[in-house]
């Protein structure tokens, strides 16, 4: 499936075959960053997750922190990132970024900040100093 095909159903409200797990998120995310300016690609990346998540019957599953921390860390290697890089390599330079446990944003909050109910609600700083 192409990056366009996965956005048209992920804005569709639509499970891809294989699912959408986290992988497809930022595989999304990178794509709007691509497309769209960093302020324009959240705003669109927030709506649509939200819009899915609906869809899928699951709105309470939406977290704000979690979803702008990925965005801003996806747009962060998007700025070596070479022109035509496709998503196969793109993935493979940033493995990092598909772990979930432990997870990279592991490096910039702490458990009880980033689980908390006001950063499931709103975006919130990091609480860590990241490490390399």
């Amino acid at each position: 499936m192409t990056d366009d095909q996965l956005v048209s159903v992920f804005e569709r409200g639509e499970v891809p075959d294989g699912g959408f797990h986290h992988r497809e998120h930022v595989r999304v995310a990178r794509h709007y960053l691509r497309q769209h300016g960093i302020g324009e690609a959240i705003a669109r990346f927030i709506a649509s997750l939200r819009r899915f998540a609906a869809a899928q019957g699951k709105p309470g599953l939406y977290h704000q922190t979690v979803t702008v921390a990925f965005l801003l860390l996806v747009a962060e290697r998007l700025i070596d990132a070479p022109l035509d890089e496709d998503w196969s390599a793109f993935a493979a330079r940033h493995p990092d970024l598909f772990c979930w446990e432990p997870s990279v944003l592991d490096r910039y909050y702490r458990p009880e900040t980033l689980w908390s109910d006001r950063a499931r609600a709103a975006f919130v700083m990091p609480d860590r100093i990241a490490t390399a």
